[in-house]
């Protein structure tokens, strides 16, 4: 007689049990949590309320609570924390995977509902796997840069993550101290031994499982391994050297940049953002700056001939790869902001690109950033001239900004109120 999904018997595995179950969700406690911050970070850096400009989700309402001027100090504050955010990311993925096994008999059990609570609790739970689910999917597709879903990714992720996380801080105040209790028994319990024994009686629990192929601290080896692989095939994407070589899953971070001053990762090169040739040569480019005295043209060899300064700083991008420290050499925004007019503190700036394809084709940066001396309309790299998918002739950077709003191919600079 064949058993259908919702049967006790149909689930044959010896290892699942609430044991399994709360290990594996003690350490996606601590993971998602710190995920959920870092991304809710990260979307802080993007100055979000700099809208329209750089603002994708415009209705977050009350979700945009925890919103501030994102600061420039420290330089790597940005690349710490996405590197921390994508790595970690990855990694949890045998982790999810495992848990998502672990209680698959409970997404099929029968009546759905005996009780009001117990709706809840399989609402709650439908909504946890689900914005797990989702929240991974698209979080590992756009580090692909492989945007098969349809609307933004930042919109789509940042509701994503509010709903995923709501469900999964309801789901860890009903489960948490129970997991905690069946924890303890961690010590006394022999974890080499096949068939698990668990603390309570649980639907979790086979009542005929198959003889068994492996112990409990065998899956949790299989899964920690897995965990460990992907961990060593993603976080050379933030360092350099030999080891950034080895972040096989990051499509710009473990790839090679070629060498030279401009030898370092990029994220779109000049073809892929449409930029034309002709329109960055000497004699066609000009960057106009706006302001409150009125309109500047600039070609870039008057440009060059403004005061220069230097700047070491790193280019991290959403996608978790970032560069080393490269050594820039430009313009002070807050110099360009004197020229039209701004002689006491420097205003928010929007900087439009002459990119016809890709997002943030137009960002904007806060007066916080544009007056920190640091932050540089760059002309130079490593001592020479900026290659075209770098920037050339002229591209922004900013100290701890993620690498979206260093916008290259800059065009247009308009400072004042936005």
């Amino acid at each position: 007689m064949t058993r259908s999904p919702s049967s006790p018997g149909f689930w044959r595995s010896p290892l699942r049990g609430p044991w399994l179950t709360s290990v594996l969700g003690v350490v996606l406690l601590g993971g998602i949590t710190v995920l959920f911050v870092t991304g809710l970070v990260s979307y802080a850096a993007y100055n979000p309320n700099l809208a329209p400009v750089n603002d994708k989700t415009p209705d977050k309402g009350i979700l945009g609570f925890y919103l501030f001027s994102w600061p420039t100090d420290p330089h790597w504050l940005y690349r710490l924390n996405q590197g921390v955010h994508v790595t970690l990311g990855i990694t949890l993925i045998p982790v999810l995977l495992a848990k998502l096994w672990s209680v698959i008999p409970r997404l099929f059990a029968l009546p759905p509902a005996r009780s009001l609570a117990h709706a809840l609790e399989r609402i709650s739970l439908l909504l946890l796997v689900g914005g797990a689910l989702f929240e991974f999917v698209t979080g590992v597709l756009n580090i692909q840069l492989d945007y098969i879903f349809p609307g933004s990714f930042y919109t789509l992720h940042f509701y994503g993550a509010w709903v995923f996380f709501a469900a999964f801080v309801a789901h860890a105040v009903l489960k948490t101290p129970a997991a905690v209790r069946n924890l303890r028994r961690l010590r006394e319990d022999d974890s080499s031994d096949p068939v698990p024994s668990d603390p309570v009686p649980s639907d979790l629990v086979s009542p005929r499982p198959d003889p068994p192929t492996v112990s409990r601290r065998g899956a949790l080896w299989f899964v920690g391994g897995g965990t460990l692989l992907l961990f060593a095939t993603t976080v050379g994407q933030s360092f350099d050297g030999l080891l950034r070589r080895t972040a096989l899953l990051a499509p710009h971070g473990g790839a090679d940049p070629g060498s030279g001053p401009n030898g370092f990762q990029i994220n779109k090169t000049a073809r892929y953002a449409g930029i034309d040739t002709a329109e960055t040569t000497e004699d066609a480019w000009r960057l106009v700056v706006t302001g409150r005295t009125g309109t500047v043209r600039l070609s870039r060899a008057e440009l060059a001939r403004l005061p220069l300064h230097s700047a070491a700083l790193p280019i991290a991008c959403v996608e978790g790869w970032s560069t080393s420290d490269q050594w820039w050499r430009g313009v002070r925004l807050r110099d360009l902001a004197v020229l039209v007019g701004y002689d006491d503190d420097p205003p928010d700036v929007l900087v439009e690109s002459l990119q016809r394809r890709g997002a943030f084709r137009r960002a904007a940066l806060r007066a916080n950033q544009v007056a920190d001396p640091r932050s540089l309309l760059a002309l130079y790299v490593n001592g020479e001239d900026l290659s075209p998918d770098h920037g050339f002739p002229a591209r922004i950077i900013v100290s701890a900004a993620p690498g979206v709003l260093n916008t290259k191919w800059v065009a247009r600079m308009t400072f004042g109120d936005l």
